[in-house]
């Protein structure tokens, strides 16, 4: 059994090893040149895919960084070098797909197989190795150099600046093509719908209440009648409309202000509160949300660009959601 030493001071050692990989990253940004775009531009051809591979250590990064192409606009897969020689192969579509593979030597005896059938079937690569003249910098047609670096393994040798700075290259790649490519929040949204994440990706269109459900009255309607609606709707308010559009909007404040013996005969447009806040039905939730807590408002309208109301949200909608 190993001795454990027990003067080891294991949050200075902690701190070494992160600015250790720090460093690394340090160095990586400052490294970035030309190659880099060559490198984008070679995943931007992609017809079909971007298949990432990788082995050991640099597997698992490559698991990662296919995960997050994938996940923004730029479909991808994993392919495990040991297996693409056991069929796995025809994963790779030619004329279609690019291959991103990752080796911190370049020199994984795995990787030899699957960058030999990119080589015969015309399958460009792109290759992220410390050695350029390595095997899978000669395979590659753009090769993206790893600064040297130490490793902040205190032995030198597990895998760590070298897998961290792999990883920050992936997400650089991957954040650079959302922008090449034009990705939007609404593309983001439809591929993390679920959990914490897709709650806060809402829309508002995706929570609103529509058609009957909305209040709504003309600016004439004598206040007796406009309850009658505010209370039906359930909703704590009501809309005051004027050919269509919203002109303003009736709430209990409103009523608590105005309250007196001539509160039922006075007409909509004389208690309610002109140009309220509204938002379009693409507004994000969380964003809603955060102005109605900041505004103290319950409910807002939402609106077309033309200013007719297509929807209300109430602030309990959002919190119900997970918006918060």
């Amino acid at each position: 059994m190993t001795k454990i030493n027990e003067r080891v001071d294991h949050i200075a050692q902690a701190a070494e090893v992160i600015l250790s990989e720090a460093k690394g990253l340090t160095r990586l940004a400052a490294s970035l040149n030309e190659t880099f775009n060559e490198a984008v531009e070679l995943l931007l051809k992609a017809k079909g895919k971007i298949a990432v591979t990788g082995m050991g250590k640099s597997g698992l990064v490559a698991r990662k960084v296919a995960a997050t192409l994938a996940s923004t606009g730029s479909p991808a897969f994993f392919i495990h070098p040991s297996e693409a020689s056991h069929g796995d192969l025809g994963m790779i579509d030619p004329g279609q797909d690019v291959l991103l593979a990752y080796s911190n030597s370049g020199e994984t005896a795995e990787l030899s197989e699957i960058l030999e059938y990119c080589a015969r079937f015309k399958v460009p690569v792109l290759g992220i190795t410390t050695v350029k003249e390595s095997y899978l910098g000669k395979h590659s047609d753009v090769v993206f150099q790893l600064p040297r670096h130490v490793e902040a393994c205190p032995l030198g040798c597990a895998p760590t600046t070298s897998t961290t700075m792999m990883m920050a290259l992936g997400d650089a790649l991957a954040l650079s093509l959302v922008t090449a490519r034009g990705f939007t929040l609404e593309d983001f949204r439809k591929y993390h719908p679920g959990g914490k994440l897709g709650a806060r990706l809402l829309a508002l269109r995706d929570l609103m209440h529509t058609g009957d459900a909305l209040p709504l009255a003309p600016p004439t309607l004598p206040m007796s009648e406009a309850l009658v609606i505010m209370t039906s709707k359930r909703l704590g308010c009501v809309g005051v409309l004027e050919n269509g559009a919203l002109l303003g909007v009736i709430t209990d404040g409103d009523l608590r202000r105005h309250m007196g013996p001539n509160l039922l005969a006075s007409l909509t447009e004389e208690i309610m509160t002109a140009r309220p806040i509204t938002f379009s039905p693409d507004t994000l939730a969380a964003k809603a949300l955060a102005v109605m807590q900041e505004k103290s408002i319950t409910n807002a309208f939402v609106v077309n660009p033309l200013g007719e109301p297509v929807g209300i949200v109430h602030i309990h909608d959002c919190l119900n959601a997970g918006v918060a």
